[in-house]
């Protein structure tokens, strides 16, 4: 089954961030979620190496590599914005003040673990720590943005995290490039699933239980969800 490309997956976690909320934008995959923002819903975008109220990628041949993000690619500033140095951005991140924070991983257990600095590979270059470790429990929201399945087609989301954790018991939210699955106290719910998909198709690609929520919604193949 083809499940959503990158551009459809942030197209999709863009939809449903809550209006005039701040949203940490994690580095990969999350930041494409910025060039798929309705300006008209107020959410302003952070970035943790010092930016607040970024907007989407620049257009071609207007890139200025002064103004980065946390993964160091050039993006633009949303009128308004602002910037300030990592100890007041870490203040921002640790003090609760970030309502939601969009994050890669690579695993994600069904007790919200959430394991995304290491994969456990001895692939040349140290290990990713990053700011995760100060959003996981310092951000009021934790959602988590990713491929349903590995390169090799090994689940991401399963029954325990077998790399090292980033955070215990801090994920709510995982969109896929298959379903959107809430982390609940009494497992794992789809609240959405991939057009064309069965509940058996996700499950046979996830390494822990899944149910149907009660008000299921389609994800179009442009990421847009249909309620």
């Amino acid at each position: 089954m083809k499940g959503l490309e990158r551009q459809q997956l942030a197209r999709m976690v863009a939809s449903q961030l809550p209006r005039e909320s701040f949203v940490n934008l994690g580095i990969g995959a999350p930041t494409h979620v910025a060039d798929y923002m309705d300006p008209e819903s107020g959410v302003i975008l952070h970035s943790e190496n010092g930016i607040l109220n970024v907007g989407p990628a620049p257009a071609l041949g207007e890139a200025n590599f002064d103004l980065i993000n946390a993964g160091k690619s050039p993006v633009t500033l949303a009128r308004g914005g602002s910037f300030f140095d990592s100890s007041m951005s870490f203040a921002m991140m640790r003090g609760g003040h970030i309502d939601v924070a969009v994050l890669g991983a690579f695993e994600v257990s069904q007790n919200g673990d959430l394991a995304n600095w290491n994969t456990g590979r001895d692939e040349g270059e140290p290990p990713g720590v990053g700011g995760a470790m100060d959003l996981a429990v310092g951000a009021k929201q934790i959602w988590v943005m990713m491929e349903h399945v590995t390169r090799e087609g090994a689940p991401r989301i399963v029954a325990e995290c077998t790399l090292p954790l980033t955070a215990k018991r801090v994920v709510s939210r995982v969109f896929t490039s298959l379903a959107i699955v809430e982390v609940m106290p009494d497992g794992l719910v789809v609240s959405a699933m991939l057009r064309g998909a069965r509940l058996e198709d996700v499950q046979a690609r996830t390494g822990a239980p899944l149910r149907l929520a009660p008000h299921m919604r389609t994800i179009e193949p442009d990421g847009k969800v249909a309620e």
